[in-house]
């Protein structure tokens, strides 16, 4: 299949969403060769809005199942066309359900999800997140989240995503879980997650109203030792936003991931940057 062709993004044919997300609820199952996302989204008809049906974005991706309020909807409900899914009969505000699933290690495009040597990593920008799940992919669109991940422990044994750690358990067959949750609305191209097998370098970091915040530097197996340059600058961008800005940090922690094959030099995903080893590594 061919990708579509490249189509110019005009100021001036912008129109506001028909539907906006408050929130966003994804389990994210990973077993070779797939990776199964089962996407829960909190919708409601936008008042600025044009009106008409529910649309969201999607690429690359296997449609298993498409429900609202609990209820898998019929074929004739739903079309997927153009990269689109568009469902129409929707209320006011609905819950919409859908299961998807695709091959993250015959994903050679770098964005969405994807596999390097070392796990799976995100990305998302510009417009990567609807090669994770259908969503309105669009930075008008302001949401929570929160991401459960599952895989096998051998293989990932670190499962990261935005925000805060709220659950880790153990599973049957040698896999584990990982819970997720950032609380604070933000655009979908500053989604991320990780599943992977990294060594760690850990740190703290009190903030100015006293709390003390966990700092992690993931990096490729056998380059802890030039992950400390990393660790300070992160320190030292922490304490000029909060001299400069009076801004601190409105998480538990903070995370950088360091990969060798990440397609920019490093993405501003909240709370969790992902970073290409070039840019951030350094030996004294």
């Amino acid at each position: 299949m061919r990708d579509p062709a490249a189509r110019t993004i005009r100021l001036q044919d912008y129109a506001p969403p028909a539907y906006l997300v408050d929130t966003v609820d994804l389990d994210v199952d990973i077993a070779r060769p797939w990776a199964t996302v089962r996407a829960r989204l909190a919708m409601r008809r936008n008042p600025a809005g044009p009106g008409g049906p529910a649309v969201l974005d999607g690429a690359h991706l296997e449609l298993l199942s498409v429900a609202v309020d609990g209820q898998p909807l019929d074929a004739s409900r739903y079309a997927v066309e153009d990269g689109q899914l568009r469902v129409s009969g929707v209320p006011e505000s609905f819950v919409l359900e859908t299961a998807v699933r695709f091959d993250p290690w015959k994903n050679t495009r770098l964005e969405g999800f994807y596999a390097s040597k070392d796990g799976l990593f995100s990305q998302c920008e510009a417009e990567g997140f609807r090669c994770i799940t259908w969503f309105p992919d669009r930075p008008d669109v302001m949401a929570t989240y929160r991401v459960t991940l599952h895989a096998p422990r051998d293989e990932f044994p670190q499962l990261l995503a935005n925000g805060n750690l709220v659950e880790s358990a153990e599973e049957e067959g040698g896999r584990h879980r990982a819970t997720w949750e950032d609380p604070f609305p933000k655009p979908c191209y500053l989604f991320a997650m990780v599943a992977a097998k990294l060594d760690l370098l850990e740190d703290r970091f009190v903030t100015k109203s006293g709390k003390n915040a966990l700092l992690q530097v993931y990096v490729e197996p056998g380059k802890l030792d030039q992950a400390g340059f990393a660790m300070n600058c992160l320190k030292r961008a922490m304490r000029w936003d909060e001299q400069r800005f009076g801004l601190e940090l409105d998480l538990d922690r903070f995370m950088i991931v360091a990969v060798g094959d990440f397609n920019m030099g490093a993405m501003e995903n909240k709370g969790l940057n992902i970073f290409n080893t070039k840019y951030v590594l350094a030996r004294p």
